[in-house]
């Protein structure tokens, strides 16, 4: 076995290409995940259960400080569970779907421009120095706002509306994602600014898969998205970042173009959706790119723990030779529904077998 690394050796010898000591491996949860499980393997708090898995990773946050009217919880009309900062009203399970979409009528670039933006001064990035200082020299950190660019433009115009103005209405389309990426670009800058020798990796998250192929043809994604996602990966790599992506669905058709953006990590790579065989990803882009995931959420939400070991096992087999891949589950939140013993058997498994030779 290896000299033992630290966490951040071990996930930035990942991104090199090369093989660390142990495969690194990242626990993302959503909260109500996380509180459950301190709860039901009675540990003192979140940093615990961290610990417990094995994380080779942190997660620094900035925090909203806008105008109370546009608060993500408060002021709420009814029916309304979340509003995000472009003022879309949600409802429903984990963030919800959308109530409406404010510029679904929007005919002209001028109407899109009297939106009213928000500001990239709402977001306090004061505490994130404080917050990731005590893990940056032992952990890789993981940072930047989430920018989540074109879930944003398909609340506010509506999915099928965006797609029918992608052909007819393209300057619409574009009006919107350039303000949208602005606000990102501004408030990461920010954050940037305030912290980036501190924090290792700009974590971004768009899906632009479905569980049958991509949302977008190639040719929009790179006339309408790519410009965006390079605006960011550009952000990044200026400060010296490593750029992730968070994708879910079947999107492979679309990494070539990912690549060519500037994006130097793939996360999620749900293996039951089309065209994202885990050996195929690994031969064709495991020496381009950074890959992350791959252990089936689906069966670690619905198996059991022997099959969740198995499956863990075979990823692991897959994915690790020659290094650059972090383990994971295939989403970027473990969900609440999620059986604790399952998560705790996806970790026990990357502990186990995870080891390079």
């Amino acid at each position: 076995m290896r000299d033992r690394m630290t966490s951040k050796e071990r996930v930035l010898t990942a991104f090199a290409h090369r093989e660390p000591d142990h495969v690194p491996a990242w626990l993302g949860a959503s909260p109500g995940f996380r509180a459950k499980a301190v709860h039901e393997l009675g540990l003192a708090d979140d940093e615990a259960l961290s610990l417990l898995v094995g994380d080779d990773f942190r997660r620094v946050y900035a925090r909203y400080a806008g105008p109370e009217e546009m608060a993500p919880y408060a002021n709420l009309p009814p029916g309304a569970t979340y509003r995000s900062v472009f003022g879309i009203l949600r409802h429903g399970y984990e963030g919800g779907m959308p109530i409406s979409h404010p510029l679904a009528h929007a005919e002209t670039v001028a109407e899109v421009e009297a939106y009213p933006w928000p500001d990239s001064a709402w977001m306090d990035v004061s505490q994130i120095r404080a917050d990731a200082t005590p893990f940056c020299q032992q952990y890789a950190i993981l940072g930047g706002d989430w920018s989540q660019f074109w879930h944003d433009a398909i609340d506010l115009l509506g999915m099928e509306n965006l797609m029918i103005k992608m052909f007819e209405a393209p300057a619409i389309v574009e009006a919107v994602l350039t303000r949208v990426v602005d606000y990102y670009e501004g408030v990461n800058r920010r954050i940037f600014d305030e912290a980036a020798d501190v924090i290792d990796i700009f974590f971004i998250g768009n899906d632009f898969g479905s569980q049958n192929g991509p949302l977008l043809g190639e040719r929009q994604f790179r006339r309408f998205i790519v410009p965006q996602l390079k605006c960011l990966t550009d952000l990044g790599h200026r400060y010296g970042l490593k750029v992730l992506l968070h994708c879910c669905g079947g999107f492979a058709p679309l990494i070539p173009a990912m690549i060519e953006a500037g994006v130097d990590g793939l996360q999620a790579l749900q293996p039951n959706c089309r065209g994202m065989d885990p050996q195929k990803l690994k031969a064709e882009f495991g020496g381009d790119m950074l890959l992350m995931g791959a252990i089936n959420t689906q069966l670690i939400i619905e198996g059991t723990p022997e099959q969740v070991r198995a499956e863990t096992r075979r990823i692991l087999e897959i994915m690790m030779p020659g290094g650059g891949y972090v383990a994971c589950p295939s989403h970027d939140y473990v969900l609440v529904e999620t059986p604790v013993e399952n998560v705790l058997a996806v970790y026990e498994t990357i502990r186990d077998y995870g080891g390079y030779a």
